[in-house]
């Protein structure tokens, strides 16, 4: 399987036509007809619906692009990391982190760093740690931000001490928004949405205690911006990390602290023994000193 004959699927896929497609890659489409059909036949698999007047994919072809669309990611990003010279730092430091209060942290790391390394950039994902831990595996990104708990196995990393408080999110008209707190009782009957991943769930599990299971969980959400839309529309009240949300118009959302507090740290991390390019070293080297000082 050869990449340029990926480039040409996806180029298809995308204008889900093969004549489209052969026009902006400058090809014949016989040969275009040809090379993806040599594609199929090497794996096995039919990848084009090619009945009526578009280019669909099958199931197959879906699970193809999203591979592809790894595959040559991961291409640029090896070539960025041979680029550059000796005199000069360039390339890439790509991040991938959820919506938490200590991307402020992540923030202060990037200043300094950019100052140092101006030709530097920095590509940020924004992606639940499930997501990102499994794109950090892949390569796809060097450095990822976690809210804890999270196994820091085969893991370096710095911690940033409960840096999230948890709240519970909701209208300003809301009733509960004359209250500076919100304790357990007044969440017992409320629609509820919580985090999606099980082991923040585990986490609120013990902060409830026995009566978790008598909770109403109406949603889940693994990200906290649609959770905050819903709650602005009135369907739930979001418990989750302050977050980014603390920034959100407060005519249009507001925030309370639970009571008793609960809090969760946070880790900036990154693969242990693994060979990097000199602008994710020296973001690494950034990341140490700033954990000297916090």
């Amino acid at each position: 399987m050869e990449l340029r004959v990926l480039r040409y699927f996806l180029t298809v896929a995308k204008k889900q036509s093969f004549t489209k497609a052969a026009e902006q890659l400058h090809i014949t489409q016989p040969t275009l007809s040809r090379q993806l059909a040599s594609l199929e036949e090497e794996l096995g698999t039919r990848l084009f619906c090619r009945g009526g007047r578009n280019i669909t994919l099958t199931e197959e072809g879906l699970l193809l692009k999203r591979r592809a669309l790894e595959i040559l990611d991961l291409e640029d990003k090896i070539l960025d990391e041979f680029n550059g010279n000796d005199n000069e730092v360039e390339g890439v430091v790509t991040i991938g982190c959820g919506e938490f209060a200590a991307v402020e942290h992540l923030a202060r790391v990037i200043g300094s760093f950019k100052e140092k390394y101006p030709l530097v950039q920095i590509a940020l994902h924004t992606a639940t740690d499930d997501t990102t831990l499994d794109m950090m595996n892949k390569g796809l990104i060097d450095i990822g931000v976690f809210l804890e708990p999270i196994s820091t196995e085969n893991l370096e990393y710095i911690r940033i001490g409960d840096s999230d408080q948890w709240v519970v999110g909701m209208r300003p008209d809301d009733p509960l928004a004359k209250r500076e707190k919100i304790t357990k009782d007044d969440l017992y009957q409320l629609p509820l949405i919580l985090p999606e991943r099980l082991g923040i769930q585990s986490e609120l599990a013990n902060w409830f205690g026995k009566d978790f299971d008598k909770l109403n969980i109406a949603y889940t959400s693994n990200l906290g911006t649609n959770a905050g839309v819903l709650a602005m529309s009135g369907l739930g009240y979001p418990v989750s990390i302050e977050g980014v949300a603390k920034y959100w118009r407060k005519e249009l959302l507001v925030q309370r602290k639970l009571f008793p507090e609960i809090k969760s740290s946070t880790v900036i991390a990154w693969r242990r023994n693994i060979p990097y390019a000199r602008p994710v070293q020296h973001f690494i080297e950034e990341l140490s000193i700033y954990s000297k000082f916090q």
